[in-house]
């Protein structure tokens, strides 16, 4: 009884295994919970491009001091910090723009071997938010004025909003090249897609115009502000697509 008993599974197991056959076959449950799969199925990995002019921007500048003692640099950089942010928020910014990103005070490497001499130096280096692209020449004029030494990078980028509407373009992009791809690999395989079973987004991300530099003592020519180009922001999104597929 035993072995007839084994011998019934082994046959059901078959039956259950012919009946999961299929072309290209991805199992995936139904939205509705069932346990049904695709007979025949074709994936598509696509990307998607979409751009649009920057509307905000990050400025990144710096206050340095050099001297023979440590705590007279931190007190050059502490009245140079508020000169700085003086300047700044007189001209209009709020003081949540101006964020501290590093702060540093150390030996300077030129004496570290000279036992004899020691002299120190500071940066204080700050990021500067900009809801408006095209005041960025203003900012940078003013931040130099109030004693800022180093304009270290100038990065634009796109507000939540914008960028939110920027990637549904690009999505819409994606999603077109993915339904292109899937139509040419379905007629290559005899195949005729009929309709989306699954679709997810793979990854995604914005890439800024960055300036990443700009020589303080190069600004423009008094009582002139200084022109800073700015370029396209770029959002790429891809897609992983699976798609119904019959016999053509």
């Amino acid at each position: 009884m035993n072995r007839r008993l084994t011998a019934l599974i082994g046959i059901a197991a078959l039956v259950a295994l012919a009946g999961c056959t299929g072309f290209a076959g991805t199992a995936t449950p139904t939205d509705g919970g069932d346990d049904a799969q695709l007979e025949r199925s074709i994936e598509v990995t696509a990307s998607g491009e979409a751009t649009s002019a920057p509307d905000r921007a990050t400025l990144r500048v710096a206050v340095t001091a050099t001297g023979d003692d440590a705590a007279a640099v931190r007190d050059e950089l502490a009245a140079g910090e508020g000169e700085l942010r003086t300047a700044l928020t007189d001209w209009g910014l709020d003081e949540d723009a101006i964020r501290t990103e590093r702060y540093d005070v150390r030996e300077s490497y030129e004496t570290r071997d000279d036992p004899n001499r020691t002299r120190y130096e500071g940066i204080h280096q700050y990021a500067i938010e900009l809801d408006d692209v095209d005041a960025v020449g203003e900012v940078i004029d003013v931040a130099i004025d109030a004693g800022a030494d180093e304009v270290q990078r100038i990065e634009f980028g796109l507000s939540q909003e914008t960028e939110r509407e920027v990637r549904e373009e690009a999505i819409a992009q994606a999603m077109s090249n993915a339904d292109d791809d899937a139509a040419a690999l379905a007629n290559a395989s005899g195949l005729e897609v009929s309709g989306v079973y699954e679709v997810s987004t793979a990854q995604s991300g914005s890439q800024p115009y960055v300036r990443e530099s700009y020589d303080a003592a190069a600004g423009g020519d008094a009582g002139a502000s200084t022109a800073v180009e700015t370029g396209d922001v770029s959002v790429r999104v891809s897609v992983n697509v699976v798609y119904e597929a019959v016999l053509a």
